[in-house]
């Protein structure tokens, strides 16, 4: 990730009358300086001038509704069904080569059930960064978006018991998810990239593991029941 965005701390709790409030404000416009730069930078490549118009940028924000929903139905095939059911090829057009790694490693053997329940806030680009590969005519363009929902989750293992999560529980989430595009080819499209953790972020629920508990050990003159 080029210049990984630093959320502020305290995000969708902290309101602009508090003294935190303005120190995120000041902070926000210090990233936007940065990013208004990386648009300069850009000017020459069409993708990234059609992406800083203030139309294509809501045009991303409502594509990470679509993309990220669309990587959860790729990876599952459906909302909810098992392992062997996944789209390998739309996860493919969906996400990146560093991206796709992360979503498939250790969900082997597993159900998940996942659903997007509602907005809790619009979608919104926070952090701009362009920046070349190679040769400086080999431009990438990385946008992060902000996104605040409500999702329910539920993991299960292959014995069909719950690892994590509740399929009645919708649970509220704050995400910073980075995008990446090829801004050299006309027809490239939006990836998802990663995503950004902040350091304050509360820790996740402990996975709830099953372990197997071995047999008492039989004599050779002796058989199993």
């Amino acid at each position: 990730i080029i210049d990984p965005y630093v959320p502020p701390e305290g995000d969708a709790r902290l309101t602009s009358l508090s003294k935190d409030g303005l120190k995120q404000k000041m902070e926000k416009l210090k990233q936007s300086a940065a990013s208004q730069l990386a648009h300069h930078k850009g000017e020459p490549i069409t993708g990234l001038e059609q992406l800083c118009c203030e139309h294509r940028l809501r045009e991303l924000e409502g594509r990470r509704l679509q993309v990220c929903p669309g990587c959860v139905k790729g990876f599952l095939g459906k909302d909810s069904v098992k392992d062997l059911d996944f789209n390998k090829q739309k996860l493919h057009s969906l996400v990146t080569e560093r991206c796709y790694p992360d979503m498939v490693r250790g969900n082997r053997y597993k159900t998940i059930r996942w659903s997007f329940v509602e907005s809790l806030e619009p979608p919104r680009v926070v952090h701009l960064r362009c920046d070349s590969m190679v040769n400086k005519d080999n431009l990438y363009g990385q946008v992060t978006v902000r996104m605040h929902t409500r999702q329910v989750l539920a993991i299960y293992d292959r014995f069909g018991r719950l690892m994590y999560g509740g399929e009645q529980t919708p649970k509220d989430v704050l995400e910073y998810v980075v995008f990446e595009r090829y801004l050299v080819n006309p027809y490239g499209t939006w990836r998802m990239h990663g995503k950004i953790v902040p350091e304050w972020a509360p820790p996740k629920d402990p996975i709830i593991k099953t372990v197997m508990i071995p047999a008492p050990a039989l004599e050779p003159s002796q058989e199993y029941e």
